[in-house]
């Protein structure tokens, strides 16, 4: 039987911590695990529960990797090597003894206090294991943060994040019929390149910031360009090059977006995606999302009403940034087909929150302290 089995896979139930917790409890070497002769008595913190004092030394309570909460055990301070957990702890035990107008660090501590430890520990394991996903998730150079400080809200339901857009039932996208034929199109544009053939400017300067008018698309090279990945004209297909963070706000506003790198003025920071609809299906949800207090539609309308984006449940990192008529602009970037939102600085901007102010071509005029801008983007090959 054993031999007939030899090449069957299943999958497994349990987790890879739980399923090392167990061959530590077991006994049992595991190269793939990283459990061997040396470190199979080692067991690892998963967060601290509790706290108390006895005889002048200090105990906590551990939740350990791998195993059931009914395994945790009280440990001396002596025998725990986790600083960065025990630096969280009482980190979030000061906020808690704080809430409750106490002064000091007590004895032990009650139920109350426990419970919400505990709490805020899974809270934030909740939040690194979304962090976790995002990052496995994205396409692109810039790493993504999350972070709440606020209250218990875990990751969001209903979203999942994608890198591209999404076309909807009833949406045909046709790719570009032609490209450019430059061999650099910066110092070399052919008849002035893909911007030059829909009588544009180039967007770009040689440090791919953008230098045309607020208002005025952006022309892209595309699959069909004798110009390659490397192409001074291919900025926003590149992807987002910026770690960022999502956080939850203190002003009652839900999660934001903040940049953890200094972005230049006119530097594009990321896509507006999620799923392109018709005008008639955003037209059908946009009533329902107006009796919830907030929108994620977009037009791509820069030269007709055609499609809408509509980044509610699919979408990138954008679908966190709040809006805002002083803080950001949005711009529209020509690929292939159709004008795509990009969002680009509007100012020099350092660790700052970001939001975005929709640019149109009636309302071109960028806002003095903006932080995004848009730029119509088509569909990528």
């Amino acid at each position: 039987m054993a031999e007939n089995l030899k090449d069957c896979c299943v999958p497994c139930k349990i987790t890879w911590d739980e399923l090392e917790g167990l061959c530590r409890l077991e006994k049992l070497y595991c190269q793939e695990l990283n459990v061997n002769r040396a470190n199979v008595n080692d067991y690892e913190v998963e967060f601290l529960c509790d706290y108390k004092r006895n005889k002048g030394e200090e105990f906590y309570f551990v939740k350990w990797k791998g195993f059931p909460e009914s395994d945790n055990t009280w440990e001396p301070k002596r025998n725990l090597k986790c600083p960065k957990l025990m630096k969280l702890f009482h980190l979030d035990l000061d906020q808690v003894l704080k809430r409750q107008k106490r002064r000091g660090l007590p004895k032990s501590l009650d139920r109350e206090a426990a419970l919400i430890l505990v709490q805020k520990a899974k809270h934030r394991q909740r939040l690194r294991q979304w962090e976790a996903h995002l990052n496995k998730t994205r396409n692109h150079p810039g790493r993504i943060f999350v972070t709440n400080d606020v209250d218990l809200d875990g990751p969001p339901k209903h979203f999942t994040y994608i890198n591209n857009y999404k076309v909807g039932p009833g949406i045909v996208l046709n790719e570009m019929a032609v490209g450019c034929e430059c061999k650099d199109c910066q110092k070399e544009p052919v008849k002035g390149c893909c911007p030059g053939a829909s009588l544009h400017r180039m967007a770009y300067n040689d440090k791919g910031q953008v230098r045309i008018r607020p208002g005025e698309p952006i022309y892209e090279c595309n699959s069909r360009c004798n110009c390659g990945p490397g192409c001074s004209n291919r900025v926003v297909q590149k992807g987002i090059q910026f770690d960022l963070c999502i956080f939850k706000t203190e002003n009652g506003r839900g999660w934001g977006v903040r940049t953890l790198q200094h972005i230049k003025k006119n530097t594009f920071v990321m896509e507006y995606v999620g799923e392109i609809i018709t005008t008639d299906e955003a037209e059908r949800r946009g009533h329902f999302y107006d009796c919830q207090g907030s929108t994620y539609l977009f037009d791509l309308d820069y030269v007709e009403d055609v499609y809408t984006v509509d980044a509610a449940h699919l979408g990138n990192i954008s679908h966190f940034v709040n809006h805002s008529v002083s803080v950001c602009r949005v711009r529209s970037l020509h690929i292939s087909r159709l004008f795509y939102p990009a969002l680009l600085a509007t100012r020099s901007v350092r660790h700052k929150s970001l939001a975005i102010h929709f640019v149109t071509k009636s309302n071109p005029v960028p806002s003095p302290s903006g932080v995004f801008q848009p730029v119509g983007a088509s569909h990528k090959n």
